[in-house]
Order: C-alpha cells, then sequence, then structure tokens
C-alpha cells in the first residue's frame, strides 16, 4: 500500500473498519472483508495471497476473490483513500 496516508485515521475491530479522510472531510465504512483487505494490503500483501486467504476462509474460489479485491482496490483509489497500488 501507499505509505502516504498520513491523513487518513482508521478504526478497525471485528466488525469492520471507519476510515477519515482529514484533508477531504469524508469517512468511509467498510465490512469486516473490506477491513480485512484494507489491513492486508497496509501489510504489503499481494492480490493474490489476500484472495488465497479469503478462499481458504469462506471456500470461494481464488479467480473470483481475486477480481473482488481488485475491484476494491480500484474502489478506493477513486475514492482517493488509496492513492497508488503497485502489486509486488
Amino acid at each position: 500500500m501507499a505509505k502516504d496516508n498520513s491523513h487518513l485515521r482508521i478504526m478497525a475491530n471485528h466488525d469492520g473498519a471507519a476510515i477519515l479522510d482529514t484533508r477531504l472531510g469524508n469517512i468511509t465504512t467498510l465490512n469486516p472483508t473490506g477491513a480485512y483487505i484494507w489491513r492486508a494490503l497496509e501489510r504489503g500483501e499481494t492480490v493474490e495471497a489476500i484472495a488465497a486467504e479469503l478462499a481458504h476462509d469462506t471456500g470461494e474460489q481464488i479467480s473470483q476473490l481475486e477480481h473482488d479485491v481488485r475491484e476494491f482496490i480500484a474502489a478506493l483509489q477513486q475514492q482517493k483513500l488509496l492513492p497508488r497500488y503497485i502489486e509486488q
């Protein structure tokens, strides 16, 4: 994940997460899966690793989960919560 996120304040728990963008004054909420993906991106995990763990936990197809994770990342970028994401 891009490290230029000093303007973000994040509170996460088992119910999900809330992200306050202090630049824009917006609050975005994430469900538990979104919060899991957010934390995984913060740890530097790849889309493939995130999808594999979600597949293990849910029994869903990895290919569909990879697609979903990429869409989630794009949504974060569109909301300017994730300025850029470089896969490793």
